[in-house]
C-alpha cells in the first residue's frame, strides 16, 4: 500500500514537473519582455525629461498614469480570455503593446504632429500602454488556474515572478549600454533606441505565443491521457472547496476586500523601487549610466535567490500566513532603512534588497489565497479585479515618491512612506490570511472557505 502511494505521490510529481518545463520557460520570457517594456521608463528618465523638458512631477505622473488604463481594462480582458482562450487572447495583448512601447520613442514628433503638449503625450502614450497590456499578468495567473492547484501555485508563481527580476539583472545593464552605444545614432537619442529595441520582442513572442500555449489541460497534445487524467482530476477535486460567485456579488465577500487592499499596498513598494531605482542608485553619486545599470541589477539578482528559496519553503511546510506577513514588513523595512542610508551606495543596495525581495515573496504566496476560494468566471473576474484595482498602486506609489521628491528636495521621505505602506500589507496578512492557499491533508471542508462566509 506505502508502496502504492509513494508510486502515485512520484507519478504526480513527474506530471507537474512535466507542466512546469513546459509552460514556464516561455510564460517567464513573455512576462521578462513585458516588464521590461513597462519599467524601462525608468530608464528612459535619466535623458527623456531633459530631452523632452519634463518635471519630475510629470515623469511621476506618466510612469504612474499607465495603470490607469490597466485599472479600466483589466477585468473586462480576463473575461475575454476566460472566454476565447489563452493562446488567442495573450497573443494578442503581447502584439499590441509591443507596437506601442516601441512608438515612445516618437513622443515628441507626435506630440508636434497633433498639436499637444510633450507631457499630455507622454501621459496618453503610458495609458495606452497600459490599456494595452491589461489583463497579462492577471490572464496569466488565471491560466495558472487551469492547470495547478491552488497550494502548487505558489511555486509556479515565484518561478514566474522571477522573470521580474531577472529584466532588472538582464535588463538594466542592456538599457544602460544601448543608452550609451546607440546615443545620436541616426539622428536619435540613446533612450528612443531602447524603447524601440527593447519592444521588438514582445512583438515576436507574441506571435509565437499563438503557435506554443495550448488554452488548457484537454488541448494539450503533449500530454499521456493518464497525466491529463490526474491534473483534471486535482482541478475538479479541489473546484468542491470553491464557490463560483455570480461577477456582480464578487465583492459582497469580505475577503476580497481584503486580498485587494493588501494586494495594493505590496504594488505601492514594488513600482516605487522599479520606477525610481535607477535614480536611487545614481543620487548616492554613480555617474555613468552603464555603471548605474550594472548595479540597480544587483538587489535583483540576489532578490530572485532568497524568494525562490522562502516561497519553497512555505509551500513545504504548508505555512504561508507567516511567510508572506513577515516577507512584508521585513521589505517595508528595508525601505525605509534605504532612506536613512541613501548617501551609502553600499548600504542602499543592500536594504533595496531587502525591500525587493521582501515584495516579490510576499506577492507571490498572495496570489495563492484568491485561487482557493474562487472557480469558474468568478475566479477571472476575481484575480483580475484585485490586480486592476491593487495595481492603482503603480500609479500612486510613483507618483508619491515624485511629489515628495518635488517638495521635499530628497526620494527619503517617499522611500520611507512607501515603506510604511507595505509593513501595513504585512500586518494585513497576519491578522486575515491564515487558511488560504494551503494543502488540505485529510480536512473535512475548505476553512478558507469557512472564512470567507
Amino acid at each position: 500500500m506505502a508502496k502504492d502511494a509513494a508510486s502515485k505521490d512520484d507519478f504526480e510529481s513527474q506530471t507537474y514537473l512535466k507542466v512546469t518545463w513546459r509552460l514556464l520557460p516561455f510564460i517567464g520570457v513573455c512576462y521578462f519582455v513585458a516588464y521590461l517594456d513597462r519599467v524601462n521608463v525608468g530608464f528612459a528618465k535619466l535623458q527623456m525629461l531633459s530631452d523632452l523638458k519634463l518635471s519630475e512631477v510629470a515623469y511621476g505622473f506618466g510612469a504612474g498614469v499607465f495603470f490607469v488604463g490597466y485599472f479600466l481594462f483589466e477585468v473586462p480582458s480576463n473575461l475575454i480570455m476566460h472566454r476565447v482562450g489563452a493562446r488567442a487572447w495573450i497573443a494578442r495583448i503581447m502584439i499590441t503593446w509591443g507596437i506601442i512601447s516601441a512608438a515612445m520613442a516618437f513622443i515628441g514628433p507626435m506630440a508636434n504632429a497633433v498639436g499637444i503638449s510633450v507631457e499630455s503625450m507622454f501621459y496618453f502614450m503610458r495609458f495606452l500602454l497600459g490599456a494595452a497590456e491589461a489583463g497579462f499578468f492577471p490572464g496569466i495567473i488565471l491560466y495558472f488556474n487551469y492547470w495547478y492547484p491552488s497550494h502548487r501555485q505558489s511555486n509556479a508563481l515565484s518561478l514566474l515572478l522571477a522573470a521580474q527580476p531577472i529584466a532588472f539583472i538582464l535588463g538594466a545593464p542592456l538599457s544602460g549600454a544601448i543608452m550609451d552605444g546607440f546615443a545620436d545614432v541616426g539622428g536619435m537619442h540613446g533612450w528612443q533606441w531602447m524603447y524601440i529595441l527593447e519592444a521588438a520582442p514582445s512583438v515576436v513572442l507574441g506571435l509565437a505565443v499563438f503557435f506554443y500555449l495550448t488554452n488548457g489541460v484537454d488541448d494539450a497534445k503533449w500530454l499521456a491521457q493518464e497525466e491529463k487524467v490526474l491534473l483534471k482530476s486535482n482541478l475538479e477535486g479541489e473546484s468542491h472547496h470553491k464557490s463560483d460567485y455570480p461577477l456582480t456579488k464578487l465583492f459582497s465577500i469580505g475577503m476580497m476586500w481584503v486580498f485587494t487592499t493588501i494586494y495594493l499596498c505590496i504594488v505601492i513598494g514594488v513600482y516605487g523601487i522599479s520606477f525610481w531605482l535607477p535614480s536611487i542608485i545614481k543620487a548616492t553619486g554613480v555617474k555613468s549610466i552603464l555603471m548605474v545599470g550594472l548595479i540597480t541589477a544587483i538587489p535583483y539578482a540576489l532578490s530572485v535567490a532568497i524568494m525562490l528559496v522562502v516561497t519553497r519553503n512555505a509551500e513545504r511546510t504548508n505555512e504561508k500566513r507567516w511567510h508572506a506577513s513577515l516577507a512584508a514588513m521585513l521589505g517595508g523595512l528595508g525601505l525605509i532603512l534605504s532612506a536613512s542610508f541613501s548617501d551609502s551606495t553600499v548600504l542602499t543596495v543592500l536594504f533595496i534588497t531587502v525591500a525587493n525581495a521582501g515584495s516579490l515573496i510576499a506577492m507571490a504566496l498572495f496570489w495563492s489565497f484568491p485561487g482557493s476560494i474562487l472557480t469558474g468566471a468568478a475566479v477571472a473576474a476575481g484575480i483580475a479585479a484585485i490586480n486592476s484595482v491593487g495595481n492603482l498602486g503603480g500609479f500612486l506609489g510613483p507618483f508619491l515618491l515624485g511629489w515628495l521628491t518635488e517638495r521635499l528636495g530628497s526620494s527619503n521621505w517617499g522611500l520611507a512612506a512607501l515603506g510604511c505602506v507595505m509593513i501595513f500589507a504585512g500586518v494585513l496578512i497576519a491578522t486575515t490570511c491564515r487558511a488560504y492557499g494551503l494543502r488540505r491533508e485529510g480536512q473535512q471542508g475548505s476553512p478558507a472557505l469557512a472564512a470567507v462566509h
